[in-house]
């Protein structure tokens, strides 16, 4: 405790989600005391660390995060080593539909193309191959794709608890509840302001997800982000022989939307014959992540259960189950997310929005190497503020 009453830690963490997690496991392996302050209770699903599986890929259109993802795997298998369980479930992954359609997610033949380049195995399929292997139905007879067998799921709520386990096993500290309103920076420690305490810091890591701006603007940058609330629905599976992998089907879009929907199989850390699919969409955007209400939108679910009934027909097309999550993207899709010191503020380096799961031990610490050595092994130059 300081001579003010504030709590004085090496290292401060803002946002208590995968990312924020990593990092005070990074943090901690290295003899920093560390305390992770997180607004909502732990495993919310009021921000980007929501839900209960996220895809599992390798594929990317882009070379540096093909590679890495590859940088992640030996990460993963470390973490899955500590904790005793394991978290990345190798399903495949299935990538399908108009081939030289660009979308946030990529283009196929561009993956397929990176594949090649980084020596990752793949097989090209036909419409009618995908459809008989994979229990698709009436797919356009120009779609062609891949199947990646060394993609498929992540379990988030494992991944959570065990990071949890392993940073408070590292002696880092965990406080929920705890709204941090202010970053006060200067010559000596920062001074981080909650609604209810303040603590003192060498470093700080700001790992808020979308509510990331409310403390980086004072300190003289904005985030572009852009933000929705995403609909999925669980179906039940109708052939309990035969499992889906995880799939992306890249469509052109409608007037209406992106057309874009993507799924798993049935979870192989839990019960039930339950399977998750999607759309892609980026509608009605907010302007403040405290306008997600997690209502689920009937327009995207209307269009996934069609989606459903039309192409897959292993699965029953009447949902069990819908619910609505909180998405932040950078504006900039090329970026994927963002992470990086906050300029002017070397001391303070931040983790923000994109599809980055897959990467969530490699983020928490290549974060950490940004604090305490002033840069990372890893190639995140991409995502860099």
């Amino acid at each position: 405790m300081s001579p003010n009453g504030s709590e004085r830690y090496d290292i401060v963490v803002i946002g208590g989600g995968a990312v924020g997690l990593a990092a005070a496991c990074a943090a901690v392996g290295r003899g920093k005391s560390v305390v992770v302050l997180e607004q909502f209770d732990l495993l919310h699903n009021r921000g980007s660390s929501g839900g209960d599986e996220r895809q599992w890929r390798m594929q990317y259109s882009e070379e540096d995060l093909a590679r890495l993802t590859v940088d992640s795997v030996g990460l993963w298998k470390d973490l899955e080593d500590r904790g005793g369980r394991r978290l990345v479930h190798r399903t495949g992954s299935l990538w399908f539909g108009d081939t030289t359609t660009s979308t946030n997610e990529g283009q196929v033949t561009g993956a397929a193309e990176v594949l090649d380049r980084v020596g990752l195995p793949y097989r090209w399929l036909s419409a009618k191959q995908i459809e008989q292997e994979y229990h698709f139905a009436r797919l356009p007879g120009t779609y062609e794709g891949f199947f990646q067998p060394d993609g498929g799921m992540v379990d988030v709520r494992g991944t959570l608890w065990l990071l949890l386990e392993l940073a408070q096993a590292g002696g880092a500290r965990v406080r929920t509840g705890e709204r941090v309103r202010e970053l006060i920076t200067g010559l000596g420690p920062i001074e981080i302001v909650s609604e209810t305490a303040r603590y003192l810091a060498d470093y700080v890591v700001v790992a808020a997800g979308a509510f990331a701006n409310d403390l980086l603007a004072p300190l003289g940058i904005a985030l572009e982000l852009k933000l929705f609330e995403m609909t999925t629905a669980y179906f039940e599976t109708t052939d309990h022989g035969f499992d889906y992998p995880t799939w992306f089907a890249f469509q052109a879009p409608t007037e209406q939307d992106s057309n874009l929907f993507y799924g798993f199989g049935r979870r192989p850390w839990a019960p039930g014959n339950l399977a998750k699919v999607g759309p892609d969409f980026e509608l009605k955007e907010l302007h403040s992540p405290a306008l997600a209400n997690g209502t689920v939108d009937q327009y995207q679910l209307d269009r996934t259960v069609g989606w459903v009934g039309e192409h897959l027909p292993g699965l029953d097309p009447h949902p069990v189950g819908a619910s609505s999550c909180l998405i932040a993207l950078p504006r900039d899709h090329e970026r994927q997310f963002y992470v990086g010191p906050v300029p002017g503020h070397e001391r303070i380096v931040v983790y923000s929005s994109g599809w980055g799961f897959k990467f969530v031990p490699l983020l928490g610490r290549a974060c950490v190497q940004l604090l305490l050595d002033g840069k990372t092994e890893y190639n995140i130059s991409r995502s860099y503020l």
